[in-house]
């Protein structure tokens, strides 16, 4: 003991071994009081909205949502939901925090409202996926399932706990939007289809393409009338090419009985492929009949020829899934967690997505591409669309 006593007062050059020691306690107190000062201060309120571009956006929606005011006074600010409670999740966020600083002083890419709102969609999309990834922790330090008494809930929101409850879903699925007002969900999915458009000017050199949105079918490599058209997410095959236009070969299921301008993709399911007229209809070769066992309702199999520009055209279906898939991202994950694609059959989908249409803003030709994703992802078509 003596020994140890004599090693911790032997000076070492100036300074004792435990005055070291005593002046590395004092470092790390001091460190712990500072960092534990500057954790409080950075995760105040009022330092979250001391950035112009937090005062004059976000803060404002903020304030006229319910975590701001209640009836039970109840205030959660923005630390409470977007920074975890724990120390290794503080220290990471506040690290993931300091690019915000920077994109706001230096980068400049948020400092004013307009770029705010061009990078918004962005921005959210970042905090969603974390907030996914860490199982909306901070949302849950609050708001605990087992703690919800359903009875005070109205029937829809009971229903829609107790099955989120049972599966322990993350809340962001379902409550984007509840703090601030929601980006403009179109923004991603359209930029996409402008750059895919943007790179498919040309046809492909190949035998096998898809179409990426509508195209119409002429009855000539000259023709300017339209006598079809095809839709979104259509195999076709080229059989000869002349300029810029393409002969190509579609097949598709039609019913016998009605006029047979509709051609499916499957016997027996309204995956639609191309609407041809009648001069079109001239070129069809039978390939084989069948019957549907649940409708009773006889099917052809048909093969018609026509030509088409060679814009809009991608050599593999991917590119054009990722596309839709990122459309029924925005569109429908924004309100609530979207189901999955196999949750309905293909002509389920046509009533589910009708059903829905309120509450969605597209045009009828992304609509249809987004129709036939969910369609070939369904349950009854053994997710074909990925192939």
């Amino acid at each position: 003991m003596k020994k140890l006593w004599h090693f911790l007062r032997t000076p070492s050059r100036r300074w004792s071994v435990l005055a070291l020691v005593l002046a590395g306690v004092a470092v790390t107190l001091a460190g712990s009081v500072g960092l534990h000062y500057g954790f409080e201060k950075t995760s105040s309120l009022e330092f979250c909205i001391s950035c112009h571009t937090m005062k004059e956006t976000v803060y404002q929606e903020y304030k006229e949502s319910v975590h701001y005011q209640n009836a039970s006074g109840v205030r959660a600010i923005c630390t409470d939901c977007h920074q975890p409670k724990d120390f290794v999740g503080k220290v990471s966020r506040k690290m993931e925090a300091a690019n915000d600083l920077y994109q706001q002083y230096i980068g400049h890419s948020i400092d004013t409202q307009e770029k705010f709102e061009e990078r918004r969609l962005h921005l959210a999309e970042k905090v969603w996926n974390r907030m996914s990834s860490q199982g909306s922790k901070t949302c849950k330090s609050c708001h605990d399932y087992s703690a919800m008494d359903h009875a005070k809930q109205s029937p829809a929101a009971a229903k829609a706990m107790t099955e989120a409850a049972a599966k322990n879903m993350n809340c962001i699925e379902c409550h984007k939007g509840i703090a601030h007002e929601l980006p403009n969900m179109a923004g991603g999915f359209r930029a996409t289809f402008g750059k895919l458009k943007s790179e498919a000017k040309t046809a492909p050199e190949a035998e096998t393409l898809y179409t990426l949105g509508e195209k119409d079918l002429f009855a000539s490599a000259t023709s300017t009338e339209p006598v079809g058209k095809l839709l979104p997410a259509s195999k076709v095959s080229v059989l000869a090419r002349d300029g810029e236009r393409l002969q190509v070969a579609i097949e598709g299921w039609r019913e016998t009985q009605g006029t047979g301008r509709v051609l499916s993709e499957y016997m027996g399911k309204r995956v639609f492929v191309a609407t041809v007229r009648d001069e079109l209809k001239a070129t069809e070769t039978l390939l084989g009949e069948q019957t549907d066992s649940a409708t009773h309702i006889q099917w052809q199999q048909v093969k018609v020829t026509a030509w088409t520009d060679g814009q809009g055209l991608e050599t593999s279906l991917k590119p054009i899934w990722d596309y839709a898939g990122e459309m029924y991202k925005s569109t429908c994950n924004s309100c609530h967690a979207a189901p999955d694609p196999a949750h309905f059959s293909a002509n389920g989908w046509i009533s589910g997505l009708k059903a829905m249409s309120a509450y969605y803003r597209l045009s009828k030709e992304e609509e249809r591409t987004l129709l036939k994703y969910l369609q070939s992802h369904a349950a009854d078509t053994g997710g074909q669309g990925h192939h």
